[in-house]
């Protein structure tokens, strides 16, 4: 890779590894990994259980730090920043989209949404109701907006997760098997609805087991025994059509 091209990436991993204490024999969980994104890319992470997959997006999100390596996402040395300046740029950076949600069960889908603007103070005060109901609106969930978590199924609890994802406007969302706990059709209306956000230019790394969805991001990497050991690019629809 061209310096050129690692330098106008969003999302930039140097010879990454993790290694996990796991007792007397350590785990290596990612090998020197190496990876660029660039800004409204849609790349998907695929492989077996234990690959490295989810690893590999706690990099990029800072949920977890490597063992040696670097991982710069702009110009944010990620793996320098201390705990709180991890989260607070975490909060502003990344939404994170998780496989069971992991909305709060005693606030309302519209007190979910608005939280991560709160913690990190964005938008003010008297905006961020207006804000979240824009973001509910956006996802078809704004009629649920003062329900609680438990009245939704669960392809509108994933719905909800993701404006609560989108809240603070990151410029990157990162999904840890988003669709791994819904039916087919409903992992493929919240498959459309990242279609939307990327054609808004988002940039999303979306971790899949689900081979159908995997052949329809734009970039998929195959991860293996902590490497990434194949990339498949896929061209935009609007290319393979001829528009």
């Amino acid at each position: 890779m061209t310096d050129t091209a690692r330098a106008d990436a969003l999302i930039d991993l140097r010879s990454v590894v993790k290694v996990y204490d796991t007792g007397e024999v350590p785990f290596t969980a990612l090998k020197g990994v190496d990876l660029t994104v660039h800004s409204g890319e849609f790349v998907g992470l695929i492989g077996k259980s234990g690959s490295g997959k989810t690893t590999l997006i706690n990099m990029i999100t800072g949920i977890d730090r490597p063992t040696s390596g670097e991982v710069v996402i702009g110009e944010t040395p990620v793996h320098a920043l201390n705990e709180n300046q991890l989260a607070m740029w975490r909060g502003r950076t990344i939404g994170v989209v998780f496989q069971f949600f992991q909305l709060l069960p005693t606030l309302t889908v519209i007190e979910n949404v608005m939280l991560p603007m709160d913690f990190c103070s964005m938008y003010a005060p008297a905006e961020r109701p207006e804000r979240a109901m824009r973001l509910l609106e956006q996802v078809e969930l704004a009629d649920q907006a003062y329900k609680l978590p438990s009245a939704l199924s669960g392809g509108q609890q994933q719905r909800a997760a993701i404006a609560r994802a989108l809240a603070n406007d990151p410029p990157i969302l990162a999904a840890d098997e988003p669709t791994g706990n819904l039916d087919s059709k409903t992992a493929d209306s919240v498959f459309h609805l990242f279609e939307e956000l990327v054609d808004a230019h988002k940039t999303i790394i979306m971790v899949t087991h689900d081979n159908d969805l995997a052949g329809r991001v734009r970039r998929a990497l195959h991860v293996s025994d902590g490497e990434i050991v194949d990339e498949r690019v896929i061209r935009p629809r609007t290319e393979r059509s001829g528009i």
